[in-house]
């Protein structure tokens, strides 16, 4: 394991346990702010899973892209149905899941671009 590996191994399960709790936590009313505009939740599940993504594959870089998408495909899947099952004013929305496979994707992207140029 190289030592990117290793200070991502450290990172990821921090941050997988955080984004559970976040994604599952029981649903608030919104107040409306300047930032808040018309589809700020998507924007921020594309950020949280690029994250994601990127984390678990610096710690992780010999994965095969298609078990990496698979289990990140896979988390997002059961979140979004664990929102709706749980009963807790969260709801699971199909553009959430596209959301956060576009996330993975980026960060995947991110990492092996960045890993190239800077490595």
């Amino acid at each position: 394991m190289d030592k990117i590996s290793k200070i991502f191994s450290k990172i990821l399960p921090i941050y997988w346990a955080f984004l559970t709790y976040m994604l599952l936590k029981p649903g608030e009313e919104n107040h409306e702010y300047w930032f808040m505009f018309s589809g700020i939740d998507k924007v921020l599940h594309v950020s949280i899973f690029a994250a994601l993504g990127f984390f678990f594959i610096a710690t992780f870089p010999k994965i095969k892209f298609s078990y990496f998408f698979q289990i990140i495909l896979i988390y997002a899947f059961l979140t979004e149905i664990l929102q709706e099952e749980m009963g807790l004013g969260r709801s699971m929305e199909t553009l959430d899941i596209v959301a956060d496979t576009l996330g993975c994707l980026i960060g995947y992207y991110i990492y092996k671009i960045g890993i190239r140029r800077f490595f």
